[in-house]
């Protein structure tokens, strides 16, 4: 089963691509869920998503050190991460492709881009 992990701290965010996203659980993809940066980086070693929306700015750990892990550190292969923040200045947005992202894009996101990715990424016919 292919698998989308969402990590951010703001619920309501976390909410509104859940629903952005509802669309793929159709097609058979699992949701997960993740508040917090150290509990994103568990996920996604434990159940290696195949996308990974990464908020940058979240408690115990953030975004870029995530990415940076799951890249470069000790690599998981085949997880594509989408920086997905507020943080929309060229200092972070080169700093995201420094760590390995594969996609950076900045709140506020429009839900059918963000559908439309993800439906690319895991190679999904809608």
């Amino acid at each position: 089963m292919q698998k989308i992990l969402i990590a951010d701290d703001e619920p309501h965010i976390r909410l509104l691509l859940e629903q952005t996203l509802e669309e793929l659980e159709d097609a058979g993809v699992e949701l997960l869920t993740a508040d917090n940066g150290q509990t994103a980086l568990e996920t996604i070693r434990r159940e290696k998503p195949g996308l990974v929306f990464l908020d940058v700015m979240m408690p115990r750990m953030n975004g870029f050190d995530v990415c940076n892990s799951i890249k470069n550190e000790a690599p998981v292969e085949g997880v594509y991460i989408v920086m997905l923040t507020a943080k929309g200045q060229e200092f972070d947005k080169k700093k995201g492709v420094e760590v390995g992202c594969d996609l950076y894009m900045t709140k506020p996101f429009d839900p059918d881009e963000v559908r439309d990715k993800a439906f690319a990424v895991l190679g999904l016919k809608r």
